[in-house]
């Protein structure tokens, strides 16, 4: 019959995680560490937002690059996290535990919003195994001619995304870009299931139907 571990095994864990310093630990201790006590202490939590910061940014970027409120955002999602990372059950997670909430967040705001000024920036896509659309970054250093043809699809992607529904644009990045699954999305969103691959499909659709066009004019 199994023995339930004694108390203070774990207490002694809880203790040797606090006594290392936040920036020798790996991902997953800091993560505990954060979890350990009431709030995370001031040096592990600068620690883990010095690590992740850069997510949340990328994040926000791609879901609403010409916010200029997007620096308030971010800070908004550490409050949350500061607040609520005891809650996570899964450490290994945490990544995309910090995603969907950079994600909540930006929907919340979006509902607030009567309309987004301009369209999401994407990276041009490319085709993967399963027939679906995925999401690279440029070269940083392109060759003149790359340059030029690369600047030239960014517009014609820009304008595909631009007549995109909002509620299209939305949802294919929380697919395409943050990976989400079909029931996450679904709710994030607040729609069906059905409704969310729906409205992924018909992104999809036109934006392929958009670029092609613009392909076969080259």
């Amino acid at each position: 019959m199994s023995q339930a571990l004694p108390a203070s095994w774990s207490t002694e864990a809880d203790s040797a995680l606090t006594n290392v310093q936040p920036e020798k630990l790996s991902n997953y201790d800091l993560i505990l560490q954060c979890q350990t006590g009431m709030r995370p202490s001031r040096n592990a939590f600068a620690e883990l937002l010095r690590r992740y910061q850069s997510h949340v940014e990328k994040v926000l970027y791609h879901l609403a690059p010409d916010w200029s409120d997007r620096a308030d955002l971010a800070q908004e999602v550490w409050i949350r996290v500061y607040r609520n990372v005891r809650r996570l059950q899964e450490p290994a997670k945490f990544r995309g535990w910090l995603s969907r909430i950079a994600t909540n967040l930006f929907y919340d705001e979006l509902r607030k919003r009567k309309r987004v000024n301009s369209p999401l920036s994407l990276d041009a896509p490319r085709s993967v195994d399963d027939g679906e659309m995925d999401w690279e970054i440029a070269s940083d250093d392109p060759g003149p001619t790359e340059e030029l043809m690369t600047h030239e699809f960014y517009d014609q992607l820009r304008e595909a995304i631009a007549d995109l529904p909002e509620v299209f644009r939305t949802t294919i990045v929380l697919r395409e870009i943050e990976g989400m699954a079909y029931e996450e999305i679904a709710e994030i969103t607040g729609v069906s299931l059905g409704t969310v691959k729906s409205r992924i499909a018909r992104a999809r659709q036109r934006l392929q139907s958009q670029l092609q066009n613009y392909l076969d004019g080259q």
